[in-house]
């Protein structure tokens, strides 16, 4: 099996930069049968209004898919039943990721504590790339562009930032194409058609 055939895209963006809408776009045209992989959590009122005005937006034929860690179990099942993959979003996952170490004070965190702790999150990441490959769908990943901002105050703030941050580099890295969003426009900063169009703005209905 060549592992590095099938085609994911990353798509990374601001707060609001439109990487969400213009990835479904993206993920749409790979067929009407699209499993949406979603990492957040619902904590309040106001998170639980949002998720569910995201689902009824949502095309009837995508099929909804909660989860942020074991990849390697969870995704196969659906390989089958689906022309493409959404993941929204990576940046949510790692928060998920570091809140469930109950075990960590992150204001008071020593230092083998945070590289193991960063090792389990990219042990993850490892699993979902993997499991994207070997099911051979396309699919696109959502993230947040976290290190145009200031220094964060707190401890915790700044960790997450730096490792988040790591986390883009590998797996931009590793897929075959990579789109910046930036006020609703969508730029190719990675290609993996060798007449790259890579630095040129992408219409979010196709066009070039």
């Amino acid at each position: 099996m060549d592992l590095n055939k099938p085609c994911i895209s990353l798509v990374i963006g601001g707060t609001r930069s439109g990487k969400s809408k213009f990835g479904e776009t993206l993920v749409s045209s790979y067929g009407k049968k699209i499993l949406y992989v979603a990492t957040s959590a619902v904590l309040d009122p106001e998170m639980s209004e949002r998720v569910r005005r995201h689902k009824q937006d949502r095309p009837s034929d995508w099929i909804t898919l909660e989860t942020y860690r074991d990849f390697d179990q969870n995704l196969p099942p659906y390989g089958d039943k689906v022309e493409g993959i959404f993941v929204d979003c990576i940046t949510l996952m790692i928060t998920r990721l570091m809140m469930e170490k109950k075990d960590i004070n992150w204001d008071d965190i020593t230092q083998e504590e945070l590289i193991k702790a960063e090792e389990d999150i990219h042990n993850e990441i490892d699993k979902l790339l993997i499991s994207l490959k070997k099911i051979g769908k396309p699919s696109v990943l959502i993230t947040n562009e976290v290190g145009c901002g200031i220094v964060p105050e707190h401890r915790m703030a700044r960790d997450f930032r730096d490792i988040a941050g790591r986390i883009n580099q590998k797996i931009a890295k590793d897929v075959m194409d990579v789109y910046w969003v930036v006020a609703g426009i969508p730029v190719k900063i990675k290609s993996s058609d060798s007449s790259t169009d890579s630095g040129k703005t992408i219409d979010v209905y196709g066009g070039v």
